[in-house]
């Protein structure tokens, strides 16, 4: 796993783009910079063990380079899931590629361009958005999730994460501040950071808990929950009308 210094280096990205630059060091990137991120796929495991059935379907969008659809797919080997993870970035989809190459025979499991507003796909038994919408422009983000909602088979769940802002401004600082110190914990120094900030300005936009809860019950999911906070990261899991296995 390439060590990420992407901006420690001068002539470093004004803008964040899901580049070769950023596809050669995302893996990097991902456990330094988003907390518990693999404690969330974990969990994220636990969930979908409950929900999903023999021979669904799960599709991870916006994949980035495979890691959370390729740790699925090899907890979920014996349980006949088939994964699909989709993604708009060729840089991104061909080191997921290079991933699965080393599981090809024992993986149910496949990558494929495309993205949250042109998947095409219906009866899903879960779809997995971690850290995706919030590139996405907030006036469009409702449209997405009626389609994701539309895509889920009953019961179907879908999990999204995202990096949040709090309702009250001055914690919503210092929850960008832990942040900030937890990548100083990881070895990124001030410039990087500050740096990657300003490359994220305007492209990555974050809405408080309750915004995002709402938009998930305007597409239609009566049934929302939070299963993990930590400061300004939140993940949520959406149900499906009321077959759910967890009971009414």
């Amino acid at each position: 796993m390439k060590k990420d210094a992407l901006f420690a280096q001068e002539n470093s990205p004004s803008i964040f783009r899901f580049d070769h630059h950023v596809a050669s060091v995302f893996d990097d990137m991902l456990s330094r910079s988003v907390p518990f991120y693999h404690e969330v796929i974990r969990m994220t495991g636990q969930i979908l063990e409950t929900l999903l059935q023999s021979g669904d379907t799960v599709y991870d969008l916006g994949c980035s380079t495979g890691g959370c659809t390729l740790v699925l797919a090899e907890h979920f080997t014996s349980h006949e899931i088939n994964f699909i993870g989709l993604d708009n970035s060729p840089a991104m989809l061909e080191k997921a590629e290079e991933k699965l190459a080393e599981h090809q025979d024992c993986l149910s499991c496949r990558f494929a361009e495309g993205d949250l507003t042109s998947f095409e796909t219906e009866n899903a038994g879960a779809i997995i958005i971690n850290y995706t919408m919030q590139f996405i422009k907030p006036a469009h983000r409702l449209e997405v999730l009626k389609k994701i909602h539309s895509s889920l088979r009953p019961g179907g769940c879908l999990i999204f994460s995202e990096k949040i802002k709090a309702h009250d401004h001055d914690l919503s600082q210092h929850f960008a501040h832990f942040h900030e110190d937890f990548k100083r914990y990881q070895g990124y120094s001030e410039i990087e950071i500050s740096k990657k900030r300003q490359a994220l300005e305007n492209v990555l936009i974050p809405l408080t808990i309750s915004e995002n809860i709402n938009l998930l019950k305007q597409s239609g999911f009566t049934r929302v929950e939070t299963f993990f906070q930590w400061y300004n990261f939140v993940s949520y899991m959406a149900v499906k009308n009321e077959t759910s296995r967890f009971g009414k």
